[in-house]
């Protein structure tokens, strides 16, 4: 089992800035590779960027490409997601996840643990 717990969502105007952090317990951090993802009410999830379990390999999704950055530090059994030039449309709940193995995940149905997700709020 691993437990994630999401942290650094809230209110912020266009154009500023967030980091996500996603902290894990339980099994080892470093056999999951890691991701990000969003939604807003009535709509499906969102891939918002993926790593894997050494860092070495990262996907961002073309929407937030250039703006937002997943990192990990896998001493601190931590995920980020540092998100950069907001705007309005970024606005939903992030929830991070935990899939096994190395390679990236790219679709929810691909990981194993999630988090309970923290809200961002762009305001225009």
């Amino acid at each position: 089992q691993v437990q994630l717990v999401e942290s650094g969502g809230g209110l912020v105007q266009a154009g500023g800035s967030l980091r996500l952090s996603c902290a894990a317990s339980g099994r080892a951090f470093s056999n999951y590779a890691m991701g990000w993802f969003r939604q807003t009410p009535g709509e499906e999830g969102e891939l918002v960027a993926t790593i894997s379990w050494s860092g070495d390999s990262t996907y961002t999704a073309e929407s937030v490409r250039g703006r937002f950055t997943i990192s990990r530090d896998n001493a601190k059994n931590t995920v980020y997601l540092q998100m950069n030039s907001l705007k309005p449309e970024d606005t939903a709940v992030y929830y991070c996840a935990a899939r096994s193995g190395y390679g990236l995940g790219y679709e929810g149905r691909e990981y194993d643990y999630w988090g309970q997700g923290t809200q961002v709020t762009v305001s225009s």
